[in-house]
């Protein structure tokens, strides 16, 4: 998406501060979205937003930066890499409960919460990995830093959520 790639561009490469994201459109929409990156095939950076708390625009582009810089699993993207790099924007629905035998994998993305604990693995990611319904539930678990059979319980709360994603975009 050329909003992600310019604000990469902008923060990354030039060191300015992100501009106004446009607000017209579905860019002016509220809603939470992920920006993932990926280097040659493999995954470099993805951080998101899931509530509506910023426009679509505003969201994205604060994103792709984050993703960029403050995802903790990798070091931060390099101004040589910021061309090459593939980007993938995931725009969120509005996440809502769900009982663990209504998931549908490919379908939904997952939102476990138990108390501050909170674990969210996008529908991508259970399809890019081949994980069935229950093994999807243990690994958002397992992403909350949750027990893996929390989801279980009645003190864990399900939520999912769709995606429109667009991209990877090179």
């Amino acid at each position: 998406m050329a909003l992600a790639r310019e604000s990469l561009r902008e923060v990354i490469c030039h060191k300015r501060e992100l501009t106004r994201a446009p607000q017209s459109g579905i860019l002016g929409l509220r809603a939470g979205a992920f920006v993932s990156l990926h280097l040659k095939g493999k995954l470099r950076g993805c951080i998101g937003i899931v509530e509506p708390i910023a426009t679509l625009g505003e969201t994205i582009a604060r994103c792709a930066v984050s993703a960029a810089s403050e995802d903790p699993r990798f070091l931060p993207l390099g101004p040589e890499e910021v061309e090459d790099v593939e980007i993938e924007v995931s725009v969120l629905s509005a996440a809502a409960p769900i009982a663990a035998e209504d998931v549908v994998v490919g379908v939904h993305g997952l939102l476990l919460e138990r108390g501050s604990q909170r674990g969210l693995l996008l529908p991508q990611v259970a399809v890019g990995h081949g994980l069935d319904r229950q093994r999807f539930l243990e690994e958002t678990c397992r992403k909350a830093g949750i027990a893996v059979d929390a989801w279980k319980s009645k003190e864990t709360r399900i939520l999912a959520f769709t995606c429109e994603v667009v991209g990877p975009e090179p």
